[in-house]
């Protein structure tokens, strides 16, 4: 067998028995090791889970990657005809083969509950909404194809609107009456999360619902009911910006030049720099502060040990023993030892990230796919234990290799 291997199995070999013939001295000094292991695979874990919340939560307001929204106006500011539109729409989405769509409009109806009739805002959507959008609901289930042939037009109620009617069951399909020139009976089939600013009860209607009502809205303050259309598409992130030139190149040339198309990328991944570098800059600097910590604790104790075996070293010098053999048999026992201590707090950190308590608190509510736990996470505790023990057995050994026999056979 080849000499350097030979000695390399053998530094591991003896690095393992003086590791066994001091456990207890081990155990106590690689606590500190496996706790800093598992709190910076901890924290990186968790920081997985919480920028998740944030990206969820960012796709619920602009659309998951990547999504482009298009705005249409005549010259004039108002729609275009609703006809020559519909045309165009589903034309680019045809000729696209783009899957997920919606078309979105923002108004404003009155709807009347037991105290009186009160304004509510009100989005029409289109079914694939929700899932580019990464709605969450509280109660109930988002649009079916069912609800597009409903006789009584199914709505989407925020937890405002839902408490102020008494929070209902809704298998005994409560309903809300639309104010207008016909009233239209509602059914409501489901129930979202309010923000914590929303005050005031909201809904969602299917988008061709919403234009069928007709209904005699009053004067809205917010202005909604004078906003053009909206359109939004989900397309592959490689393909936005082709698509982006695209799709606005063919709906203005089907509108004519009586209107504008705009289209532009609304999405959190297409603006520019990496909008997650301050979590993730914190989370490396809580992440370093751990892993120092437990190295220094740890060359304190690898040196306070060392004194201890002063005189086995000399003993094992006098009898041939190199001074690279003991300088690498001294920093691999360490080196071995936080390996074994980093394998225990990647253990440790796995039960602790993936406990469903846990991931809840950090997810805030707003985690509907949680990650799995980092492979990087793993790998960089297993890393970093291996850097720690080969930083910490370094200073230990140097000494090592400096105690001169004679002085350390008295000791």
């Amino acid at each position: 067998m080849n000499p350097f291997a030979t000695s390399l199995v053998g530094s591991f070999v003896e690095a393992w028995q003086e590791l066994r013939i001091h456990r207890t001295r081990v155990m106590l000094s690689l606590i500190g090791v496996a706790v800093a292991v598992c709190a910076i695979t901890t924290v990186v874990g968790l920081g997985a889970v919480a920028q998740q919340a944030q990206i969820e939560q960012s796709e619920r307001q602009g659309g998951r990657p990547a999504s482009l929204s298009l705005y249409v106006a005549t010259n004039d500011g108002g729609a275009p005809p609703e006809a020559a539109m519909q045309d165009a729409w589903s034309s680019v989405l045809s000729r696209y083969k783009i899957t997920y769509a919606s078309r979105i409009m923002n108004s404003s109806t009155t709807v009347q509950f037991t105290d009186g009739a009160v304004p509510v805002r009100v989005m029409g959507v289109d079914r694939q909404y929700g899932t580019m959008h990464r709605m969450r609901l509280s109660e109930g289930t988002w649009f079916s194809d069912a609800d597009e042939r409903r006789l009584a037009p199914a709505v989407l109620v925020n937890s405002v609107f839902y408490d102020r009617i008494g929070r209902p069951d809704l298998a005994d399909h409560p309903t809300a009456v639309i104010v207008g020139a016909q009233n239209t009976t509602a059914v409501i089939t489901g129930v979202y999360p309010s923000s914590s600013w929303e005050t005031d009860p909201a809904m969602y209607l299917l988008y061709d619902t919403l234009a069928a009502l007709a209904v005699d809205a009053p004067a809205d303050p917010q202005g909604y009911g004078s906003q053009p259309p909206q359109y939004e598409m989900w397309v592959p992130p490689e393909l936005a910006d082709e698509l982006r030139v695209a799709v606005q190149r063919d709906v203005q040339v089907a509108l004519g030049s009586g209107a504008t198309a705009q289209i532009n990328r609304q999405d959190y991944a297409g603006f520019p720099g990496d909008p997650y570098l301050p979590i993730k800059l914190m989370i490396g600097g809580v992440a370093g502060l751990v892993l120092l910590l437990g190295a220094l604790g740890l060359v304190n104790i690898a040196l306070v040990t060392l004194k201890q075996r002063i005189r086995e070293i000399g003993i094992r010098r006098s009898f041939g023993a190199t001074a690279g053999r003991v300088f690498f048999a001294v920093m691999m026992e360490s080196v071995v030892a936080t390996v074994v201590a980093g394998v225990v707090g990647v253990i440790a950190a796995v039960l602790i990230v993936k406990n469903p308590l846990l991931e809840d608190l950090i997810g805030q509510g707003q985690v509907t796919e949680f990650p799995p736990f980092p492979v990087e996470a793993a790998i960089l505790g297993l890393v970093c234990a291996t850097v720690v023990g080969a930083l910490a057995g370094l200073v230990p050994a140097l000494v090592a290799v400096r105690v001169k026999v004679i002085d350390a056979i008295r000791y």
